[in-house]
């Protein structure tokens, strides 16, 4: 068991308990009693700890977690009760009273053990244990969803990996050899920026968080690499603040809209193909801003390659979930405008 494990379990048997101390404590004698309260209390922590350790380690993954939702509930059955016998013949104090009950007076109608008030007496000393089992298995629910989001993160990421436009590596590649063929001065820089590309693809993107200096260099190579294709100059304007580029961020966060403005804006035509890519920083938020032009053709360059703004929708609901992150996109008839806001 991992200590990060063990820490966890120790924190929810404290804190389930404690939120029992705090009812049973305002329903009951507590304030005038405090120490008998105390004394009476602390059993029914051994019951938390034997519930919560069972459930956790043995009851929840063979049964609940395997769907086998009947045998979770026979098999927590047994425990409730298997746990209040326990405490029932060797640690409550109550059981001496309810063996031992003072004389009856003439007229009294104390009731005999195993009567109605015993009756009440268990239910009293099982309702805690019933707490720590659904307390449990509600903390278990939760720690499995939170991994299973973590594990679709990973998977989206890994899926936004695996999508990068191979047409787009081809074409870099080709215009690096036309370069060299030439031997034009800016071939060795083109190589290194195809490098440092491939190795955050490959490498840095693996982290869960990256600066966002990395991410300003990846927007920068990629759009130089694609500017080799065209000499004359196609019109693409970067304006990039880099003021806060210490600033953590989900790594390969912007470049879908990017690499999805390259690839519907033809912009090969000089006339009338643009792209405008803004990205400015304040206090705990980065505002990106991506503006292109839409031919009046229909036009998709690359249809099989680059990432589907629905998925990027996806993953930024799961790193920056609700008003972490703002996400507009308006369709004009002439040009494709998309603004993300995020707060890290």
């Amino acid at each position: 068991m991992s200590k990060t494990r063990i820490n966890r379990l120790i924190l929810e048997i404290l804190v389930l308990w404690g939120c029992w101390l705090l009812i049973s404590f305002s329903l009951t004698d507590g304030m005038n009693n405090p120490i008998r309260f105390v004394s009476r209390s602390t059993p029914t922590l051994i019951g938390f700890i034997i519930i919560i350790l069972i459930n956790s380690y043995y009851l929840f993954p063979k049964f609940y977690l395997k769907k086998k939702q009947l045998f979770f509930v026979v098999g927590g059955i047994l425990l409730l009760a298997g746990t209040l016998l326990l405490l029932h013949h060797y640690v409550f104090p109550w059981v001496v009273e309810s063996r031992n009950p003072p004389p009856r007076r003439n007229g009294e109608g104390i009731g005999l053990p195993g009567s109605g008030k015993s009756h009440v007496k268990w239910m009293k000393e099982l309702t805690p244990l019933i707490i720590a089992f659904l307390g449990s298995t509600l903390v278990e629910i939760t720690r499995v969803a939170n991994r299973k989001e973590k594990e679709k993160l990973a998977a989206e990421l890994k899926f936004l990996k695996s999508q990068v436009n191979p047409h787009f590596l081809f074409n870099a590649l080709n215009n690096i050899y036309s370069l060299s063929v030439v031997q034009a001065p800016q071939t060795s820089e083109s190589v290194m920026q195809l490098s440092e590309i491939l190795r955050y693809m490959v490498y840095d993107s693996n982290e869960e968080k990256v600066p966002l200096k990395s991410e300003i260099k990846y927007i920068e190579n990629f759009v130089e690499l694609h500017l080799l294709k065209d000499s004359r100059g196609m019109d693409v304007k970067l304006d990039l603040d880099k003021s806060a580029s210490h600033v953590m961020v989900a790594p390969l966060l912007f470049i879908p809209f990017v690499e999805n403005a390259f690839k519907h804006s033809k912009i090969e035509n000089l006339k009338t193909g643009f792209i405008k890519i803004r990205l400015q920083t304040n206090d705990n938020q980065i505002a990106f801003h991506v503006v292109n032009s839409v031919p009046k053709n229909n036009f998709t360059k690359d249809e099989v390659g680059g990432v589907g703004l629905e998925n990027t929708q996806k993953r930024l609901d799961l790193l920056y979930p609700g008003d972490l992150h703002e996400l507009t996109i308006h369709q004009r008839e002439d040009q494709f405008e998309v603004y993300l806001k995020i707060t890290v």
